[in-house]
């Protein structure tokens, strides 16, 4: 029983990988036929590098939050000390990317606010 939850865990993991793989690649794609097609056509409009950062953040945000899912998996299945500390030291890592990646974005996103208000 404990090696086929080891076994089911293991492929639940890399499945979790593939997809963090996917998403970071469709966003790298995504971002670079944006820049590709302002580069071709010149045209103003086509091109944002603020849209296209945002975009590309965000595929990133999704991608770690998998990412993190299949390092807890991995870990819940048979942890060691040494396992726990290092899944730890990675989600600490990795939540402190999307916390400052997230407000980012919200930031970016948002209309400039700041803008019309004097100091």
């Amino acid at each position: 029983m404990e090696e086929s939850l080891k076994i089911a865990a293991s492929y639940s993991a890399l499945m979790l990988e593939i997809t963090v793989v996917i998403i970071v690649a469709y966003g790298a794609i995504e971002a670079l036929v944006r820049v590709v097609t302002h580069l071709v056509t010149q045209r103003p409009g086509t091109w944002s590098r603020r849209e296209v950062w945002l975009r590309f953040a965000t595929w990133i945000l999704l991608a770690l939050e998998f990412a993190l899912g299949a390092d807890i998996i991995r870990t819940a299945v048979a942890p060691t000390w040494d396992d726990i500390g290092k899944l730890a030291s990675i989600a600490a890592i990795r939540t402190g990317l999307s916390f400052f990646l997230e407000r980012d974005i919200s930031e970016m996103g948002e209309p400039s606010a700041s803008a019309g208000k004097q100091p």
